[in-house]
């Protein structure tokens, strides 16, 4: 069977050529006689691996020197405790921007640890837009202010950056990490989970200041505590050594791609057709407000559920596949990360095109 457009908002479309480098190692890695899957991953090969796959990302990514990278496990969801286990130490209080589902989630962990300001939020209209934030909303004596750039979910994303003083930043990027250029010294702390824009489920990417090393609330379990993974150097236990390396693929791949400036344009160009094609429809509309549009995730709807259940059979059976919407926002949703190619987004839209004038 071909392949085809995998539309999935995560795990998400894998880059062919990183699939067909992986499918060519699998069995003997560079001459080791073995797969990296079962490698050790204190073995000098796996090693190498792992500071190839750091090198890569900090040169993607212009990640300065006082910051630490680490590749854990848990996904963005452990993330949501970790953060505040290691930074409301001090303060016992933190700021947070509810835009959707995974913001929702993350204050709802972060309550169990201290106390949560919920800035803005945009939850009034379904979390269809990013709310106006102002240097003065935030509190100077909080121990962060967090944000999810990207909602995977409500199709938004945060077009610029909230100004928050001195108080670190920190930033839930699983859905938009690399697909953008981002200025790595206004975060405190960026995560992300690996399963849209970097590899398969199972490494969680964070990249931490190192002043805000060995905070940690005194309750926090020795797993959860960013100071001993930066000492270990994402070893103190065994590392998703499969994803980790795939992640290096990934890297690889976006370099020789032209890096994360020459990506994000080719992301432009890829919402842009989408949206062109939304905006000038009769039938299928976007959800979004037009000013919050994501480049990632595109979500939107026809007139009726019967319709909507119709395109998404047909499409399909045609090749395009979970393109089903959220439930909390229903109709369709089309994730366009970094490995979707722009063919794959031109023949979705000559698809709908054509859905289009089949039902009108």
């Amino acid at each position: 069977m071909a392949r085809v457009f995998n539309f999935s908002a995560g795990p998400a479309m894998m880059p062919e050529e990183v699939l067909k480098i992986a499918a060519g190692e699998m069995l003997d890695y560079q001459n080791t006689g073995t797969s990296v899957m079962e490698m050790s991953h204190r073995s000098n090969a796996f090693i190498a691996i792992a500071n190839d796959a750091e090198k890569l990302l900090r040169e993607l990514m212009d990640i300065p020197a006082n910051y630490k990278v680490l590749f854990l496990q848990g996904g963005a969801s452990t993330q949501f405790a970790m953060v505040p286990l290691n930074l409301m130490g001090e303060n016992g209080k933190a700021d947070y921007v509810n835009t959707g589902m995974w913001s929702k989630k993350a204050i709802s962990e972060a309550k169990k640890y201290g106390k949560v300001n919920v800035v803005a939020t945009s939850d009034d209209k379904n979390f269809n837009y990013i709310p106006a934030l102002k240097k003065e909303m935030f509190d100077p004596q909080a121990a962060y202010v967090h944000i999810t750039p990207n909602n995977t979910i409500f199709g938004t994303r945060f077009t610029s950056l909230p100004d928050t003083g001195n108080v670190p930043l920190v930033a839930d990027m699983s859905s938009c990490i690399l697909s953008e250029v981002y200025d790595v010294n206004k975060f405190g702390i960026i995560y992300a989970g690996a399963q849209k824009n970097i590899g398969p489920a199972g490494v969680t990417i964070v990249i931490i200041r190192e002043d805000l090393l060995g905070k940690e609330l005194p309750v926090t379990p020795t797993m959860l505590g960013y100071k001993v993974h930066v000492e270990n150097e994402s070893m103190y236990n065994t590392p998703p050594c499969y994803s980790l390396y795939i992640a290096k693929l990934v890297f690889e791949w976006l370099k020789n791609k032209g890096g994360v400036k020459a990506m994000q344009k080719i992301n432009e160009d890829k919402a842009a057709i989408l949206y062109d094609f939304l905006d000038n429809s009769k039938q299928f509309k976007g959800t979004v407000e037009k000013e919050f549009r994501s480049l990632m995730n595109v979500p939107f709807v026809l007139p009726t559920e019967d319709l909507n259940n119709a395109f998404i059979k047909q499409a399909t059976a045609a090749g395009f596949i979970n393109l089903k919407g959220h439930r909390s926002v229903g109709g369709m949703r089309a994730s366009i990360y970094n490995a979707m190619p722009v063919e794959g987004v031109q023949k979705l839209v000559d698809f709908m095109k054509n859905f289009e004038s089949q039902n009108s």
